[in-house]
C-alpha cells in the first residue's frame, strides 16, 4: 500500500469499518485495527467488495502494551504514520445512575476515554514527525448529555474537553486535531448486546420505568432515530477531514448533528476557543 499512512481503531463493524475502507478508496495506506483479530470477517469482505487493501493489526485500546505493539509495528513497516483516528468504543447499557455500578462507569471511561488517551499518546511522537492529524470520534453525546446514558455521556464529555485542550498544543508541534461529531448510526453493531434489549433494560429501570419508557418513546418517534445517518456518511466525513487543509477543531456529521450541538454551543466548530488558547501559548491568534 502506498499514499498516507493512517490507523483507525475499532474497525470490526460500523463506522471504524466504513472509514477504513474509504480511507483506503482515497488512498492511505489504511491500517485497520481491532481488539480481536477473529472478527475482522466482515472488515474483510467490505475492502474485497470496495477493490482496497488494508493492514489488519491487533490493537486493543485497554492494553497499553498492545498500543505500543501496534504502533511500534506500524513505525517498523512504514517508517511514519500520518494520521490516527480514534473509533473504538462501546456504549452503555445500564439505565440509570442507581442501577449501574461504579465498575461499570469505569468500564466505560477505560475504552472511551482513557483507551482514546492512550492511543492518542503513543502516537504523537510520530504524528509530530509527520506534521499528521489526529481525529476522534466523538458524539453529539460529549456536548449535550443525553437522559439514561450517564457513562457514555461522561465518558465522550471527558474526550471533548481532553481533545479541546490538546488541540492548541498539538496544533504548535505540527499536528491537527479533530473531534468529528456524529449522531445516531443505525447500520452499526455499537450499543447492541445478544442479551440485552429495551424490554430488558426497562424491566431492570425500577422506579424509573415509566420514565425510561417515555425516553424510549422520544428515541423511537420524532427523537434520537429519527436523524439516523448511515455510517458511510460518517465515514466520509472523517475521511475529509483528514485531508482538510485547515480542519475545523469539532466537525458534525450532517445538518442534524450541528443543529444539535447549537442547541448548546455558541462555538460549534470550536475555532472561538481554538483561536483564544493560541494566544494563551505564545501563538497568534489566528492559524
Amino acid at each position: 500500500m502506498t499514499g498516507p499512512v493512517v490507523l483507525i481503531t475499532g474497525t470490526s463493524s460500523g463506522i471504524g469499518l466504513a472509514t477504513a475502507v474509504a480511507a483506503a478508496r482515497a488512498g492511505y495506506a489504511a491500517v485497520a485495527t481491532l481488539r480481536d483479530p477473529d472478527r475482522a470477517g466482515e472488515l474483510s469482505e467490505a475492502a474485497g467488495r470496495a477493490g482496497v487493501a488494508l493492514d489488519v493489526r491487533r490493537l486493543d485500546v485497554t492494553d497499553a502494551a498492545s498500543v505500543a505493539a501496534c504502533l511500534d509495528g506500524v513505525a517498523g513497516t512504514y517508517g511514519r504514520l500520518d494520521a490516527v483516528v480514534n473509533n473504538a468504543g462501546v456504549s452503555n447499557s445500564d439505565p440509570t445512575l442507581e442501577m449501574s455500578t461504579t465498575a461499570a462507569l469505569r468500564a466505560n471511561l477505560e475504552v472511551n476515554f482513557f483507551g482514546v488517551v492512550e492511543v492518542s499518546r503513543a502516537a504523537m511522537p510520530l504524528l509530530r514527525a509527520s506534521g499528521g492529524r489526529l481525529v476522534t470520534v466523538g458524539s453529539v453525546h460529549g456536548v449535550v448529555g443525553q437522559p439514561f446514558n450517564e457513562a457514555y455521556c461522561a465518558a465522550k464529555f471527558a474526550v471533548e474537553g481532553f481533545m479541546e485542550s490538546l488541540a492548541p498544543v498539538a496544533g504548535a508541534h505540527g499536528v491537527r486535531v479533530s473531534v468529528v461529531v456524529p449522531g445516531f448510526v443505525p447500520d452499526t453493531r455499537f450499543g447492541i448486546f445478544p442479551d440485552i434489549d429495551r424490554t430488558t433494560i426497562q424491566a431492570a429501570s425500577g422506579p424509573y420505568a415509566p420514565t425510561f419508557a417515555d425516553y424510549l418513546a422520544w428515541v423511537g418517534g420524532q427523537g434520537w432515530e429519527a436523524a439516523g445517518q448511515p455510517a458511510r456518511e460518517v465515514a466520509e466525513v472523517v475521511v475529509r477531514t483528514l485531508s482538510a487543509e485547515r480542519p475545523a477543531f469539532r466537525v458534525p456529521t450532517n445538518d442534524w448533528a450541528a443543529a444539535y450541538l447549537a442547541q448548546k454551543l455558541a462555538d460549534r466548530d470550536g475555532a472561538a476557543v481554538q483561536t483564544l488558547a493560541r494566544t494563551w501559548i505564545g501563538l497568534p491568534g489566528a492559524d
